[in-house]
């Protein structure tokens, strides 16, 4: 039996189905921080080069906590940017564009090895169905001026079959099962989205000692995340990007606690 799915029912700005009660980004963000280490100023009044290994150059200069001047390419300008100290010498810095609303930017960079890694989300003008609706870049790269110590950041699969808990504040409690290089499973426990979960597409790059960058890219509504996970601690700081309620694209940070609940391991075929 063909089954007809009327406009009500599908995804805001998604164009899939959608099920009942399907939260958006401003519901499940709200307050989904909790467990986040805090931004930090030491960036204030520093410069910082990164050669990247497309052959392109991104010049930052903080000229105070959350402003900085950038140039990448025959780009440039002057925007927001929250900077955390995930380790000594380990940043996470998430930066917003105002002449390019529609595209934020998380660079992870070790000056202490002199390596980074950036990812690039862009929110598309219009939905695609059956296709994320914000994309991510990958762009490996070095810090000018910083002997690169140790392997570069690159694509692992050290994730496939691992599972955890993530408590990002005592209202938000997730799953996540990793089930191959390029899918994720999540389901809520608690919170907005408490029986909700969802298969979405997903990407993980390794930085080394124990640290690395975790990206999903959702269906059902137009959001994207990017995570930085240090295992050692076990703990994670990242930031969501996407559409909220209004259309307006925007950023909604988050960290969370984890606990490990085990890994499964494949006798033979392996995944993707």
């Amino acid at each position: 039996m063909n089954e007809t799915i009327s406009p009500a029912d599908l995804a805001p700005w998604s164009g899939e189905a959608r099920p009942d009660g399907w939260k958006g980004m401003d519901d499940f963000a709200r307050g989904i921080d909790g467990n986040r280490i805090a931004g930090t100023a030491a960036l204030t009044g520093s410069s910082l080069s990164v050669d990247l290994d497309d052959g392109d150059r991104l010049d930052l200069g903080f000229v105070s906590a959350d402003r900085v001047r950038w140039a990448g390419g025959d780009r440039s300008g002057d925007d927001w940017y929250e900077a955390v100290e995930v380790r000594p010498g380990v940043f996470f810095v998430t930066l917003t564009f105002a002449g390019e609303p529609l595209r934020a930017s998380v660079l992870v960079v070790d000056v202490n090895r002199g390596r980074s890694l950036a990812v690039e989300s862009h929110i598309a003008g219009e939905p695609t169905p059956g296709r994320p609706r914000v994309s991510q870049t990958f762009r490996p790269g070095t810090v000018a001026g910083t002997p690169a110590l140790g392997a570069p950041a690159a694509p692992t699969r050290d994730l496939i079959g691992w599972r955890a808990l993530y408590r990002y504040s005592p209202n938000h409690l997730y799953e996540h099962i990793y089930l191959s290089s390029e899918r994720y499973a999540w389901q809520c426990l608690v919170g907005e989205q408490r029986g909700h979960g969802d298969v979405d597409l997903a990407s993980t790059w390794s930085l080394g000692d124990g640290l690395y960058v975790f990206t999903f890219r959702e269906f059902l509504i137009p959001v994207a995340a990017t995570w930085l996970y240090d295992l050692t601690a076990m703990r994670t700081t990242g930031v969501f990007f996407g559409l909220g309620a209004t259309g307006a694209a925007q950023c909604a940070p988050g960290g969370a606690i984890i606990t490990e609940l085990g890994r499964v391991s494949y006798p033979d075929e392996q995944p993707i």
